[in-house]
């Protein structure tokens, strides 16, 4: 979008300065017109919020982080000696070049795909082999080490202040979504997927004579979606304090719910997120291990369960198309240029993005209302507890020791009223010396 501004010549070197009023005027105009003013209002209201955040940053366990980066060296170490001994030779196993070459060249292992500049060894090749040859194993092993060295203890080591905190830098405007995104560091991305990783957030402690407090949105993409679709089996299973998941399999499976097992509820899990995020029959069937025949059919027996859900996909990709965006909840766009694309992989992108981003955007402005309801709360009492960080669907809070319940309880509140919906958000609150502890 151009803006044709009235370019003030006589102000000089500040003429550039002098023209913002007026291109103000005209964004806001903008805004008005696209419905945006009250995201516009709590976007600037949440600078305050970060600003804060970023001065009070996190205090970090500087000895304990030292001392898990001596133990994964000693483990990244003894993978690599483990890695030589199969294969019979040293070499440079962070060079997929010669790490391709050893384990499809000479070892002559299946699934080797070559390219350009060599084999693939890329994480999805190797998992194929995981189980069934030890260097693959070994190799996995040194990788999820050595990452976890130089990325997450050396690279937070750098960035602790000389007040032994860590203050990361939050960013509005970075994702599409509209999520909040931090960097130097990069707190957000803190693994949890491995028992290792989650070792990371044991180092993630509270100042003397305070306590974490960890507070998490329950299953809220999935209660959005309930809000956002009105499926009225869906909110009702939510309503009623039921097991949504364990609810979906006896639809899904048509069968009471006492006679759902946990492969059923799992399976159920797989085609509620899955559904979130446009996932097709095949990527289902790769996730829970059943034929594509089989997934599908899952996925079709969902949507006659939650006809509702169906529909609403199906309009938000229809509306997509003819506007070339879509919306939140809150009315933030996103841009959809991909739906009209000729390549037709780009297509089906553009179509996840299209179904997604209502529900992923939706609670990415929840969040952020939260926050600014928790830090005007904490502020307007006068406690001296602190919003300090925000991870996706998760707040924590550095509480005063004998603040601790209360706020526990203001937390849990202000979240779960940030939006008012049919169906409530629920908030789990959890506290601890440190992160691990609180999650």
């Amino acid at each position: 979008m151009t803006y044709h501004v009235p370019y003030p010549r006589s102000a000089g070197e500040y003429a550039d300065l002098a023209a913002l009023p007026k291109l103000y005027a005209a964004m806001e105009k903008l805004v008005e017109e696209q419905g945006m003013t009250r995201l516009l209002h709590f976007e600037q209201q949440l600078t305050v919020v970060l600003a804060a955040m970023e001065h009070d940053g996190i205090a970090i366990d500087r000895q304990g982080v030292e001392d898990f980066g001596v133990y994964l060296s000693e483990q990244i170490e003894e993978m690599q000696q483990m890695v030589y001994d199969e294969a019979g030779h040293t070499f440079n196993i962070g060079s997929p070049k010669q790490l391709g070459e050893v384990l499809f060249g000479e070892m002559q292992l299946p699934h080797g795909k070559k390219t350009k500049t060599g084999y693939s060894t890329n994480a999805d090749i190797l998992e194929k082999l995981r189980g069934e040859y030890a260097i693959v194993d070994y190799v996995l092993k040194w990788r999820q080490y050595a990452k976890l060295k130089s990325t997450y203890v050396d690279g937070l080591l750098k960035t602790v202040g000389a007040d032994g905190r860590i203050h990361t830098v939050y960013k509005q405007t970075e994702t599409r979504t509209g999520r909040i995104s931090s960097t130097e560091p990069n707190l957000q991305n803190i693994p949890v997927r491995t028992e290792l990783g989650r070792n990371m957030r044991k180092f993630f402690v509270a100042r003397e004579g305070c306590v974490l407090l960890d507070a998490d949105y329950s299953q809220i993409e999935l209660r959005l979606l309930a809000n956002l679709s009105g499926d009225r089996q869906m909110q009702e299973a939510f309503l009623s304090g039921a097991d949504i998941h364990a609810a979906t399999a006896a639809q899904v499976f048509g069968m009471p719910r006492e006679m759902v097992t946990p492969e059923m509820r799992s399976a159920a899990k797989a085609v509620n997120f899955g559904i979130l995020y446009g996932m097709g029959a095949f990527s289902l069937s790769q996730d829970i291990h059943v034929s594509v025949r089989q997934a599908n059919q899952y996925i079709q027996n969902y949507m006659a369960q939650f006809p509702s859900v169906g529909a609403f996909m199906e309009k938000t990709v229809d509306t997509a198309r003819i506007n070339g965006y879509v919306t939140t909840y809150f009315q933030r766009r996103r841009p959809v240029p991909e739906l009209l694309a000729s390549n037709k992989m780009v297509q089906a992108a553009g179509k996840r993005i299209a179904m997604n981003t209502p529900i992923q955007g939706t609670a990415a402005d929840i969040i952020k209302l939260a926050m600014i309801k928790v830090f005007r709360a904490l502020r307007d009492q006068g406690l001296r507890s602190r919003l300090i960080l925000q991870v996706h669907d998760e707040l924590l809070i550095e509480a005063a020791a004998d603040e601790e319940e209360y706020v526990k309880t203001l937390l849990a509140e202000e979240m779960r009223h940030a939006a008012d919906l049919a169906v409530t958000l629920e908030v789990d609150v959890k506290s601890g010396r440190n992160w691990f502890e609180a999650h």
